[in-house]
């Protein structure tokens, strides 16, 4: 056996930030790691940016870049040019240089773990042909694991249609509260659609693996690490062992930076959880129309606020993973004339990027807005901070289904699926969750997971106990 593992993140800073904090548990295993990074063809992404920062601040951890195919850009398109492209179509021709690159290193390697929410569920052939050992880390949720694992069931069982043509009556999934069809994935709604066809595939692929680690802990996912044990979510397969080994997340100190980010200095003037943070990840942008709404509903609350903003990506805010990288947003353009000068008292708008993980266990941040992306909602539990809720693309809306039913810790924004969020929905959400006894209601059960958090995370807690188990196993 080697003494090496090699992580495969897949594509999308959001998938490399928890793969590296994984690294980090395996360093203090006692192994060698190796991080993979996928860059598309002919693309500047944020993802180098990212690599940069993670590598800056982890140097154990060792980055292999590997080397594009040719012929990957004509790959990537989507048969349909009306669709976006398809992610797994450019990861599968990855698979070549992948498995030159193991071979080269090989018999050093102990194990590959592949991002499977991320789309690199065919790397399980290349590691079978070298006979390298596989597992999976599930970068999001259990409970969207569950739902994924079991999403091939639920389509064959409704036949030709498509999920997004049977109406508003909630479906059930093992492990999960009933929700509506249109909390599935936007890909997820057409069967016809190339990416959800990959989507499947994936998620079929999972139990050849030899394990699944899952970025979460025992406590916040009870109900759907039962399913999973059960073998509830894979009928008549066997369910690989399931590993919590989370939250694994950005310990902060300013994204490796040596400069403290103006956003904290800002906020060490601020009174005691008085400020609305608004974030939305990596791939999470407005069109203007939205953000002057957002901007109008800030100054009408009255409350203090941190807002990072990006520039407008697409109509509707979605991911495009294969995009080029956004340039700095115009501020003045953007946003409604004279907003920075009125609200230069009691907000700050921060573009492109703020150190997240810092800002939410600032004392001053009061709650957050965001696009429920599953790191982010873990650096919130971990901050013990009240949620709103904003989900955008991917599985969002089921993590907010979870955030606000299953865990109480939030509320939603509502009219996130429709063309725009009301600034009179912005000011009521924001006013509501800092000023109001409901609120505070949040805000205790958002403190109370984050002691559940910790705990999993200390020396002998659960999270600590699965992980040296998974490491025994490897």
């Amino acid at each position: 056996m080697g003494d090496t593992v090699v992580l495969n993140p897949g594509l999308g800073v959001g998938h490399l930030v928890p793969m590296v904090e994984l690294a980090k548990l395996f360093l203090r295993g006692g192994l060698a790691v190796t991080v993979i990074v996928n860059v598309p063809p002919g693309k500047a992404t944020d993802t180098s940016a990212a690599v940069a920062r993670a590598a800056a601040a982890n140097p154990s951890v060792r980055f292999h870049v590997l080397p594009t195919p040719p012929d990957a850009d004509a790959d990537a398109v989507a048969p349909d040019a009306a669709e976006a492209p398809n992610p797994f179509v450019l990861l599968r021709r990855m698979n070549a240089p992948l498995r030159d690159y193991l071979r080269s290193v090989l018999p050093s390697v102990r194990a590959l773990v592949l991002d499977m929410l991320c789309f690199c569920a065919d790397a399980v052939d290349v590691a079978a042909e070298l006979g390298v050992p596989v597992y999976v880390f599930y970068t999001g949720s259990a409970s969207s694991l569950a739902v994924n694992l079991y999403l091939p069931r639920m389509q064959a069982q409704i036949g030709d249609a498509s999920l997004g043509e049977i109406g508003d009556a909630p479906l059930s999934f093992p492990g999960n509260r009933p929700f509506k069809p249109t909390d599935l994935p936007g890909l997820a709604l057409d069967r016809h659609n190339e990416v959800y066809k990959s989507f499947l595939h994936a998620f079929e692929r999972i139990p050849e693996s030899r394990g699944i680690v899952i970025n979460t802990f025992e406590w916040l996912e009870d109900r759907a690490l039962r399913a999973l044990r059960d073998g509830a979510c894979v009928p008549g397969r066997a369910t690989p062992p399931v590993y919590c080994a989370g939250p694994m997340i950005s310990a902060g100190g300013g994204g490796g930076e040596e400069k403290k980010h103006e956003c904290l200095a800002w906020l060490d003037a601020q009174p005691e959880k008085s400020v609305v943070f608004l974030c939305f990840g990596s791939m999470g942008t407005f069109p203007k129309t939205q953000l002057e709404e957002i901007a109008a509903g800030l100054e009408r609350s009255g409350q203090r606020f941190l807002w990072v903003v990006q520039s407008p990506r697409s109509a509707d805010g979605g991911p495009d993973l294969l995009a080029d990288a956004l340039g700095e947003p115009d501020l003045a353009a953007l946003l409604p004339e004279g907003f920075l000068e009125r609200t230069g008292g009691r907000g700050l708008v921060v573009k492109s990027w703020a150190p997240q993980a810092d800002v939410l266990h600032h004392r001053a941040t009061g709650a957050f807005v965001t696009h429920c992306g599953w790191n982010s909602t873990l650096e919130a539990i971990v901050a013990g901070q009240p949620l709103i809720c904003w989900p955008l693309y991917a599985e969002q809306r089921q993590n907010k289904v979870f955030v606000v039913e299953e865990m109480g810790a939030g509320v939603e924004m509502a009219g996130y699926d429709g063309e725009v969020v009301a600034a009179a929905e912005v000011e009521a959400k924001v006013r509501w969750v800092i000023e109001s006894r409901g609120g505070g209601a949040l805000r205790e059960r958002a403190m109370a997971a984050k002691e559940k958090a910790l705990e999993a995370l200390d020396e002998g807690g659960a999270s600590r106990t699965a992980f040296a188990e998974f490491l025994r196993d490897l």
